[in-house]
């Protein structure tokens, strides 16, 4: 009762918010022709109206010295937790940018391709258990794959202790792309983790199969088991690189951003059960140009995403500002764009996204992850190794 009361009241605050000014007639923010001739299923599923942030920015770097990092999580310290792909953590103090030495603890990390140590969660009671949950493409008999596992950060914060893989996504396969891999707790302390389906034509119709964890969202406990009631661990299948999840912090909704191939990156809401498609039907071509399967962007009994790039922008994780401190992105959703090179804001209302604006596209950067901070800021990871702040300036 006390959950759904503060929800409700978090409903009421979000709606008494002014909203963004968003000109319908505004032209999209991409400019560039698409890739494909599919027409969208609706009017607001892909090039929505453009809108701009008002207020005053101020945009920092606060360090360049991280290695390949992929996720990050904040420390109730405010510090922040970062995964780096070659298999460590580090952790960074904003006051000074300061970056701690490695981390490691992490055992069977390859680190190939698109592999590696990659996302990572703190435990509902992380600052009594220091439990850490991270994805890392692990190498087994037969290949490699997608696992879960988590371990305890030491009391001097130089390695991580009694680390345990408590779930693996097989099947195995020996390629290096399509891990997908993030990962959020909820409000159950349950975790819903993300698959990738390996990328090669030989790999992907694992993704419909009810018999395989490749191309699916998870549902699992903290023991890496099916959540109770639920026969299997599978929450939705037909997904084909799953890099952003996010819970909406409002309305408890599980949206997803997916990456497609040329044209057809998609943004989802997740329903339990539901098939999303891949690789029966797709709003993207084959890099070779020519059709996915049949050729069908869209078919009955298939979900339809909620928003789709088309060209491409490869989008990865993201997050929902949460914060009062930027009036006007209370409740956004913010996604790094590693093709696209910004970070993209989406203003989403009655589950359609309205309007799209891109940040930082000046920097030039492929943005991998993106957090928004407990001091408003939003805080962004980078291929290069850069941690970007936003905040409002003072």
């Amino acid at each position: 009762m006390k959950r759904l009361l503060k929800r409700l009241l978090i409903i009421v605050a979000v709606c008494l918010l002014p909203l963004p000014a968003v000109n319908a007639q505004n032209p999209p923010v991409e400019s560039q022709p698409p890739e494909t001739q599919y027409l969208p299923a609706f009017d607001s599923q892909t090039r929505a109206a453009s809108f701009e942030t008002q207020t005053d920015l101020a945009v920092t770097v606060i360090t360049d010295q991280l290695s390949a990092p992929w996720g990050l999580v904040e420390l109730s310290d405010g510090r922040l937790l970062v995964t780096q792909k070659q298999g460590d953590l580090v952790i960074v103090n904003l006051a000074d940018g300061s970056v701690s030495d490695p981390i490691g603890g992490f055992e069977g990390v390859t680190s190939q391709g698109q592999g590696g140590l990659l996302d990572l969660a703190l435990a509902p009671d992380f600052d009594k258990s220091r439990l850490i949950y991270v994805t890392f493409s692990q190498v087994i008999a037969g290949g490699n794959l997608t696992a879960v596992g988590r371990g305890k950060l030491a009391a001097d914060e130089q390695r991580i202790e009694q680390f345990e893989v408590i779930f693996q996504a097989g099947p195995a396969y020996e390629g290096t792309q399509h891990y997908g891999s993030r990962l959020v707790f909820d409000s159950l302390s349950n975790l819903f983790v993300t698959t990738g389906e390996r990328s090669d034509p030989s790999m992907r119709d694992q993704a419909q199969s009810l018999d395989s964890y490749l191309g699916k969202v998870l549902y699992l406990t903290e023991e890496g088991t099916a959540v109770e009631g639920n026969e299997s661990p599978i929450y939705t299948v037909g997904h084909r690189n799953v890099q952003g999840l996010a819970i909406a912090p409002d309305t408890g909704e599980i949206w997803i951003s997916e990456m497609g191939p040329r044209g057809g990156d998609e943004l989802n809401l997740l329903i339990d059960g539901q098939n999303y498609g891949w690789p029966v039907v797709s709003y993207g071509i084959e890099y070779s140009g020519k059709p996915i399967k049949d050729g069908q962007s869209r078919h009955d009994g298939f979900t339809e995403p909620v928003y789709y790039w088309d060209p491409v922008i490869a989008p990865s994780g993201m997050a929902f500002y949460d914060s009062q401190i930027i009036e006007e992105w209370q409740g956004n959703l913010f996604i790094g764009a590693l093709k696209g090179k910004h970070i993209a804001r989406l203003l989403i209302q009655n589950q359609q996204v309205v309007a799209e604006e891109r940040l930082l596209l000046e920097e030039g950067e492929r943005f991998r992850d993106v957090l928004i901070g407990s001091d408003g800021a939003l805080y962004a990871i980078t291929d290069s190794g850069k941690l970007y702040q936003v905040k409002k300036k003072n």
